[in-house]
This record gives structure tokens, C-alpha cells and sequence, in this order.
């Protein structure tokens, strides 16, 4: 820390004066088309749900909630009850420099090359046996591991994403809103690798700057603690292997916290240091400058003739070939990352041209806001990446592994994904503020291929700067560790040139490296152009696209975020749930999530707190809730009972009802099977069916009564006749509607039409249990005949006096029927029992 604490001293000074002298004099490079947000997470979280996780302390498997917000930290709960209530979590992980595993084959070999004397033998047991077979484990050359199975291999994989996702983002690296420290600090920790003769790409250069500091002192610390401690390890293999992984755990945090306190340190006295620095720097640029340019040329012409020699043997060969490498699954990720989104708008231009309207178009755009933070979705364009191979080279150019590249390509693909959907809402939210009557889908299709043609530029430009970027890690650090014996013992001489006020400012092993860097620039530079003019891979010249193309499309830019579900309904009937509780509560709450939670259908959200080998398993996990329509659900309707009569219809209407309804049935059916197997079921049924002849007749009376009536009134007003008649008419066939749907009595407070329902209402609760399924086809046997009868073939009303004959005939046909209920219900319960 001592040395680093130097070295990032030296370079803070020289960041600063970069830093100056680009904001005064500029830099030049194409503008992006696209629009780029601010925040974009900001009241969202990534991912929750439940699975198992397998703890040390106690060596056993136990039920977790996981919860992800936007910083992609992995918070784990007991249970969900205990984030919603805002418990701190148990635990929270850190994926900086982790590695996501599907396969515990994958890991024991890895845990095998962590102590090279102890070894597992052919076919022994592992030490950890999972309890499914979809396991994932999140391992750590330092740091401690950790285990989580899955109940289906469809939520492994979806947890899987997450996983990766929040790997790909904590190694990301630091931030490049810090125009000073961050430079400083990659310069320092290259400097002091290059001192250690590590010139090449380093996997461990990932999470926030402690962090990769403890990495860098495990790098040398850790194989000189395993020649100390392995000896000592005592017991199986297993447990030797489990001792190393928790003492090796326990010095990474012990160094990470020491190397964060002399790191916080060495950036406050470099900060408290910058305005006399700047000072400085402002009073003597041109000074400075002058004086840089004296010494980089002296330089020059000590690098330039071994450079070149270097570059044209070992470099030119292999620009073209490695270029190509590189092209081929970049490009084919950022073309599937515009598949996508041209995918995700066409479905929503399908669902609006039925009925479209600004409220669904507001659901749709809320999910496709988050388009790019859906690891679950974006799988497709990173798994394009994850074929880039680089064999042949690693060991000739210093490269660990493609990794460092695959990343970098992703994180890439996410952003220009999020520039692309955030430009479409800008330009979708303006035309939608000034145009009611126009048609939804034309708008979005205009939006749509204005975007389009934005990410084709765009998407160009990201990627040939990637290409030179990537080109430059692979042969700089190749080039520098070939050059520097031959000339570090000739660079101190030049620091006699630099007057010693500017000292700080301009350091010769700087100017060394950008004299070699500029020397194999131009070759690369060469290389990514010629590519672009013979347009390979979809790539466009600089020069096509001016730099102010869209004025009016920047200013867009400055507008606040789109709350699409707020400003076109859904949202307001949340925020009225969510007046009781606390603020932090009803936050948590109205914090939407990227991904749908996993939850299994049927089973509630949170697997109970046991060991998960006693959880069934679950076949059907939904990835996200299917909204049908009606048409969908006649038509499956249809299917089932192709060849059916309507009372099968009706039946099958009872069947698809939510499971409450389901379950309701089923204990009737049993109570009906159980009523029926009774000594005393005769005699119940027969009191019943007294009961509803007496019913009958009393309504035959009633109808007769009001018959008198309404024929006594219709010789008064013709006209009220004629309206009565078609109010009957009509309450019938909604009567006769509502029963074929929902097959359920209606309210007692009709007129003659629902005599049969006033008859199930008399019977005593085993009554009714005996009789449903008999009553309920009764009814609807009456009123499709009431319906019919009232209705002709052509839909024509009949006239008033028809209409009540045909009623009265009805209700006699329908005593003459209740006789045979007896028979009916027994036919009726053993036809549903067989379904």
C-alpha cells in the first residue's frame, strides 16, 4: 500500500493536468444520435424471489428471499414478510470478481486448483450435496462462496441471468464521472503490476477501488499464505478444502478493510493538495505543454526505431485476424440487441391495432422502459458474446482470458439498448401531447424507424471505438513488456530536460507509454477504418452522419423521466392502497421490479421455512402473468366440448372458474357422495321432492294471480302492456345470458321467470347440497326455453300476448318436470363425478 500510496500520487498530478488541458482545449470524436439517461434504475429493483441456500454454520439447506434493488447487491431475508417489514437482511453479496457456476462438476474442478497439493480422487463424493438438481454457485478465488439450488431447471435459468447480470455490472469497473481519481488510480494499480512484471489484462481489476486493492495484494499475498498454512490443514479432503475456503474468506476481508482505510487516506491528501495544483496548472499551461512536447520528441527518437521494428515482426500480422475475432460476435450481439427492440415494438404495435387505446399503450411502454436492465430478455444479445475466442493469442499477447472483453462488449449492448428505448420515449411522449384522434400504431411506426436509423450510427460508432479500445489492451501491455528492458535504463537521463515547477505534471514513463501507444495507434486506426469502408459487420464511416444532425432531439434530452403507468392511468390506484404505513414501507412498495417475481401458480410466493428436499417440485413456473382475452377462453371453450350439448357448456363454464370456485364444488360433490351412501338419503329425497311440488304449485298460483292482474291493467293501457312485455323480454334474456356464464341463481326480487331459483332458496342446507346440480340445470333448461321462446329465429320480438302464453305453458311443463328430479339429480351427480 505503501508503493501504490506513491504511485497514485504521481498520477493524480498528471490526471489533473489531462483533465485541464481537455477542457480547454476539447477533443474531438462523432456525437451520438441517441439519447443517453441520467438515472435510469431510479425507484426500481432488479429481481426477487425465493429459493434455497445452503448455510455453513449449520450445514444445512434452508428457504431464502433474495432481493436485488439497483445497486445489484444480493440481499438475502428469512423470509419475504421480513423485507416487506424493512428487517435488515441476513446477509449481502457483493458479485465483484465472483463467477456464476450451473454445475457442481464446474466447481469441484475449480476447488481443486485452489490447493494444488490436496486433490479429490476419481469418483468421491463431493463435500456438498445438492439438494435438487439445479444448483448455482457463486465462487471467488478469495472471498467465501456461496450455494443456491432451484426446484426447475426454467427458474435456474432465470435466476441464472440475474446472477450474471449482477456479475457483469459490479465488474464494470469504476466510474468515468471521476475525470481525475479514476485515471490516476487504473494508472497507479498498471504501474505497480508492470513493476511486479505483470503486463497483461487482469480479470481481478473489478468492483470499487478497495476491493480491487485487496485483490492486488492476494494476487502475491495468497500463494506465500497457502505454502504457510496447508501443512497444518488437518482432517479428510473435504474439510481441509472447506478450512481453506473460510481462512482464505477471512483474510480477504481483513485485507480489504485495511486497504480501504489507507486508500481513503491517500485521496484525501491528494484532494486537500488540488487547488494549489490547479493553480499552477492554469498560470503555466502553455509552459507545461511546450516543455511536454520538447520531451516527448527527445524520446521519440530513443522508442521509435525499436517500436517500429517490434510492430512490424510481431504486430501488423495480427491486427486483421484479431480484428475479425473481435467483429464477428460483437456485431452479431448488437445486431440482436436491435432484433429485440424492433421485436418488443412490433408486439406492442399488434396488441394496439384491437383496441388501442393510451392506457394499454401506457402499460405496454411501462415494461418496455426497462427493456435493457431485464437480464432475463437481454440473455439472447449476451449470449452472442459469450462465443469470442482468442486461442493462440492469450499466450503470445498476455491475455488471461476473453473475459475482460465479453464483459465490456455487454455492458455496452446494455447501454445502447437503454439509449435506444429511452430516445423512443422521448420522441413517443412528444407526438402523443399535441395528437388525440391519430391513429397509436403510426405514431410508434414513425418513432420506431426514426430510432432505428439512430442505433444503426450509433451502434457503429460504440463498436469501432470498442474494437480500438480492445485492440490496444492486447498489444500495449505485449509491446511495453518487450520494450522496457532495452529502454527504462535510458529514460531517467531525460527527466533532466523538465524544468522541476513542472515536474509533477509531465513523468517520463508517461510520455514512454504514449509514444509507443501512438506508434501502434495509426496501424489500428488503420485497420477499424478500412473495415468501415468496405461497411463489414454494418459498420459506417465518421463522416456519414454530421455532428448536429438533430438539434431539436438534445433538447429532449433535458426533459424529466416518463412515468408512463402515472401519467396514463395504473398508477393512481396503487398510490390510494398505499396511504397507511409508514414512508419507507410505501416505498418499498411502489418500487416496481425489471424482472417478474418468480412464483410458482398454485403455491404461495414464499416456499415454506423447511429443508428443501421436503418442497415438491413444480413443473410450471410462469415467467410473467398472460393476460387472455375472451375470445381465447370461448374458443378453448369450444375445444373442450366440441360435440357437447349446452349443458355441457354450462358444466365446462362451472370447471373454468378461479380454484375457490373449483374447490367449492369438489366439497359439495363430496357432501353429495356422502349424503347419498346415508341410510336416511331415500327419505331426504323424497321430502324434497314434496317440497318442490308444493313450491310449484304455490308459484302456479302466484302467476296465476298476477296474470289476472296484468291482464285487467293491459285492457286499461295498451301502451304499458307493450312495454312490460319487452321488459320481460329483455330481463329474460339476460336471465338466460347470465346463467350460461356464470351458472349461478340470480336475485329473488324478479318476476315469474325465476321460480325455480325461489324453489332452491325453500330447501334446508342438505337439501340443497343433494339437489344443486339438479336445480341448476333446471334453471338453465327453463330459461333458454323462456329466452327462445320469446325470441324468433330472426331475432324479432314476439308480440305481448304470445309471450305470455308461451310463459304460462313454460311453468306447466316445468311442474310436470320437477317430478323427475329425483332422477335427474342422480344422473346429473354421477355424470360430474365421472368428470
Amino acid at each position: 500500500m505503501g508503493d501504490f500510496g506513491r504511485l497514485y500520487e504521481q498520477q493524480y498530478a498528471v490526471a489533473l493536468f489531462n483533465q485541464m488541458r481537455y477542457d480547454v482545449e476539447g477533443g474531438g470524436g462523432p456525437q451520438p444520435q441517441l439519447l443517453h439517461r441520467k438515472v435510469p434504475l431510479k425507484n426500481k429493483s432488479i429481481f426477487s424471489g425465493a429459493l434455497f441456500q445452503y448455510l455453513e454454520e449449520n450445514k444445512k439447506w434452508r428457504n431464502r428471499f433474495l432481493f436485488i434493488p439497483d445497486s445489484y447487491n444480493i440481499n438475502y431475508y428469512d423470509n419475504k414478510q421480513a423485507h416487506d417489514r424493512g428487517l435488515h437482511p441476513k446477509g449481502t453479496i457483493n458479485c465483484a470478481g465472483y463467477r456464476v457456476l450451473t454445475s457442481m462438476e464446474e466447481y469441484l474442478e475449480l476447488l481443486n486448483t485452489s490447493l494444488p497439493g490436496v486433490k479429490a480422487k476419481v469418483g468421491s463424493s463431493p463435500f456438498l450435496k445438492c439438494a435438487t438438481q439445479f444448483p448455482l454457485i457463486l465462487w471467488h478465488p478469495y472471498a467465501r462462496h456461496y450455494y443456491f439450488c432451484m426446484v426447475t431447471e426454467k427458474e435456474q435459468q432465470k435466476w441464472n441471468a440475474v446472477f450474471q447480470d449482477c456479475v457483469r455490472h459490479t465488474n464494470n469497473g469504476l466510474p468515468e464521472e471521476c475525470k481525475v481519481q479514476t485515471p490516476a488510480f487504473t494508472d497507479a494499480v498498471r504501474l505497480y503490476r508492470q513493476a511486479h512484471g505483470h503486463y497483461g489484462t487482469w480479470d481481478m481489476m473489478c468492483g470499487t477501488p478497495p476491493q480491487i486493492l485487496a485483490n492486488l495484494v492476494m494476487e502475491t499475498l495468497l500463494p506465500e499464505m497457502r505454502d504457510l498454512i496447508t501443512p497444518k490443514l488437518k482432517g479428510k479432503m473435504h474439510e481441509k478444502q472447506r478450512n481453506w475456503m473460510l481462512i482464505s474468506d477471512a483474510v480477504y476481508g481483513l485485507v480489504q478493510s485495511q486497504a480501504q482505510a489507507q486508500y481513503e487516506a491517500v485521496v484525501q491528501s491528494c484532494e486537500a493538495g488540488r487547488p494549489p495544483l490547479e493553480t499552477i496548472i492554469r498560470t503555466d499551461m502553455d509552459q507545461i505543454i511546450t516543455s511536454k512536447e520538447h520531451v516527448t520528441s527527445k524520446i521519440r527518437g530513443l522508442v521509435l526505431p525499436k517500436a517500429e521494428k517490434l510492430l512490424k515482426v510481431s504486430i501488423q500480422p495480427y491486427i486483421s485476424s484479431i480484428l475479425e475475432a473481435l467483429m464477428e460476435p460483437t456485431s452479431r450481439g448488437f445486431f440482436e440487441v436491435r432484433d429485440l427492440f424492433f421485436r418488443e415494438l412490433v408486439d406492442m404495435s399488434k396488441n394496439l391495432l384491437n383496441d388501442g387505446n393510451k392506457e394499454k399503450l401506457g402499460e405496454h411502454m411501462e415494461k418496455i422502459s426497462m427493456l435493457a436492465f431485464h437480464p432475463v430478455k437481454m440473455q439472447s444479445c449476451y449470449d452472442k458474446m459469450e462465443t469470442l475466442s482468442l486461442e493462440g493469442l492469450q499466450q503470445r499477447f498476455d491475455v488471461s482470458s476473453p473475459s475482460v472483453f465479453v464483459q465490456r462488449a455487454q455492458i455496452l449492448m446494455r447501454e445502447q439498448m437503454d439509449d435506444a428505448v429511452y430516445t423512443f420515449e422521448q420522441l413517443l411522449h412528444q407526438s402523443l401531447e399535441g395528437q388525440e384522434g391519430e391513429d397509436l400504431c403510426k405514431t410508434v411506426q414513425r418513432c420506431q424507424d426514426r430510432v432505428i436509423k439512430k442505433y444503426d450510427y450509433d451502434s457503429s460508432t460504440v463498436r469501432k471505438k470498442f474494437f480500438r479500445e480492445a485492440l490496444l489492451q492486447i498489444f500495449i501491455p505485449y509491446m511495453l513488456k518487450q520494450l522496457s528492458p532495452s529502454c527504462s535504463a535510458e529514460l531517467p537521463r531525460f527527466q533532466e530536460l523538465i524544468f522541476e515547477d513542472f515536474s509533477r505534471f509531465i513523468l517520463v514513463e508517461n510520455i514512454f507509454e504514449e509514444v509507443v501507444l501512438h506508434t501502434v495507434m495509426k496501424d489500428i486506426m488503420m485497420a477499424v477504418k478500412e473495415a468501415a469502408v468496405q461497411r463489414r459487420h454494418n459498420l459506417y464511416r465518421d463522416s456519414i452522419v454530421l455532428t448536429n444532425s438533430d438539434p431539436n432531439l438534445l433538447l429532449l434530452g433535458e426533459n424529466p423521466p416518463i412515468d408512463w403507468a402515472e401519467e396514463y392511468g395504473g398508477g393512481q390506484e396503487e398510490e390510494d392502497g398505499e396511504s397507511a404505513g409508514d414512508h419507507e414501507a410505501q416505498k418499498r412498495r411502489r418500487m416496481k421490479q425489471v424482472v417478474s417475481m418468480i412464483q410458482l401458480e398454485g403455491t404461495p410466493s414464499v416456499l415454506p421455512n423447511e429443508s428443501c428436499l421436503e418442497v415438491p417440485a413444480v413443473e410450471n413456473i410462469p415467467e410473467e402473468t398472460e393476460v387472455r382475452s375472451d375470445a381465447s377462453l370461448s374458443q378453448k371453450s369450444e375445444r373442450q366440448v366440441p360435440n357437447g350439448t349446452k349443458e355441457d357448456v354450462n358444466r365446462n363454464a362451472v370447471e373454468e372458474k378461479p380454484p375457490t370456485n373449483r374447490s367449492t364444488l369438489k366439497e359439495e360433490e363430496s357432501t353429495t357422495e356422502k349424503s347419498l351412501l346415508d341410510t336416511e338419503s331415500k327419505s331426504a329425497i323424497d321430502c324434497a321432492i314434496q317440497e318442490i311440488k308444493n313450491a310449484v304449485q304455490e308459484e302456479e298460483h302466484e302467476l296465476r294471480t298476477q296474470k289476472a292482474a296484468e291482464s285487467s291493467s293491459s285492457k286499461e293501457e295498451s301502451a304499458a302492456e307493450e312495454v312490460d312485455a319487452a321488459h320481460n323480454c329483455q330481463e329474460g334474456a339476460r336471465l338466460n345470458q347470465a346463467d350460461t356464464n356464470k351458472d349461478t341463481p340470480s336475485s329473488t326480487d324478479q318476476k315469474p321467470l325465476d321460480s325455480p331459483i325461489r324453489e332452491v332458496e325453500v330447501m334446508s342446507a342438505s337439501e340443497q347440497q343433494e339437489n344443486h346440480i339438479t336445480a341448476s340445470t333446471q334453471d338453465s333448461h327453463m330459461e333458454k326455453t323462456i329466452a327462445s321462446s320469446q325470441q324468433d329465429d330472426s331475432g324479432f320480438q314476439l308480440p305481448a300476448n304470445e309471450a305470455e302464453g308461451e310463459e304460462h305453458q313454460t311453468v306447466k311443463e316445468e311442474c310436470s318436470d320437477s317430478e323427475t328430479g329425483e332422477d335427474t339429480g342422480k344422473g346429473e351427480s354421477a355424470h360430474m363425478d365421472h368428470q
